[in-house]
């Protein structure tokens, strides 16, 4: 055993090193993550901790570390499989909950691209009357969205399948659609933090030569999918609002309201079939 304040000064020097921001904060929570909460009896196994603190110097995100992520009001599960759920994509919940000011209306909900199932099981805690379905081209990702709904006490209100997006479907009565898509331009992924680039599924962050490539695939199928009233809320990243409004213009949906995330960022896109919002 080594004293807590020791390893903790050792860590904070070999992240520094990494190149890993505010390193003695990082160092810490490693720390409290081992021992259950920081400083139990002021020693910490070396051998253990320094396990720890060389898979986040080789930039594995702390979230896949320690194994799980807050989201919206909930804790998840995350993996190598999933993309690590965040705070922006907090904004389509906030988007649908402007749009549904009487969550009774909301019955069926679809999320398109689940992965732990962060969106649609945070939807569910605020519509209470809804049941939802969550679509992953990953089976692993899926069958982690599966324990993610039984760990928040949801899993009777929420399926998860594999398939490739709502091709599985037929004519769909979807009160409201969730989609975070991969959008990232296939020739920038290289230049993202090592946590994201080096570690997260490419297939979550791969959206084609123009970033647009899974919203292609998802517009056009949204109009047979949402009820009269019913609303999409597609995730966009930086600078996507113009080019993703007008696909789905060209696919058949009207624009509603773009909300942006709290740095600003146009994040969440609102849509609805003719005549429907």
């Amino acid at each position: 055993m080594i004293r807590l304040e020791v390893a903790v000064a050792r860590a904070a020097e070999r992240l520094a090193q990494a190149g890993i921001e505010d390193p003695r904060r990082e160092a810490r929570l490693l720390a409290a993550h081992l021992l259950g909460h920081a400083g139990r009896d002021g020693w910490i196994d070396p051998l253990a901790f320094d396990a720890l603190v060389e898979r986040r110097a080789a930039r594995e995100p702390f979230a896949f570390i320690t194994g799980m992520r807050g989201f919206w009001t909930l804790e998840f599960s995350v993996s190598a499989e999933t993309l690590i759920p965040r705070a922006d994509s907090e904004t389509l919940v906030e988007a649908a909950l402007a749009h549904f000011p009487a969550r009774s209306q909301v019955r069926r909900i679809l999320d398109l691209g689940t992965g732990t199932g962060c969106l649609l099981l945070a939807a569910l805690t605020e519509f209470p009357r809804a049941w939802g379905l969550g679509i992953d081209i990953a089976e692993a990702a899926a069958a982690l969205a599966r324990r993610n709904a039984r760990a928040c006490r949801l899993e009777e209100r929420a399926s998860f399948i594999a398939g490739v997006w709502a091709e599985a479907l037929g004519k769909g009565a979807f009160d409201l659609i969730l989609c975070n898509p991969p959008y990232i331009p296939a020739a920038d992924i290289g230049a993202l933090m090592p946590e994201v680039s080096m570690h997260e599924p490419r297939r979550a962050l791969d959206g084609g030569a123009d970033g647009l490539q899974a919203y292609r695939a998802i517009l056009p199928s949204l109009p047979r999918l949402l009820r009269p009233g019913g609303f999409a809320v597609v995730e966009l990243g930086q600078g996507q609002h113009a080019d993703v409004a007008a696909l789905a213009s060209a696919a058949g949906l009207v624009e509603v309201a773009c909300r942006a995330d709290l740095g600003g960022i146009a994040r969440a896109l609102v849509v609805a079939a003719p005549g429907g919002g």
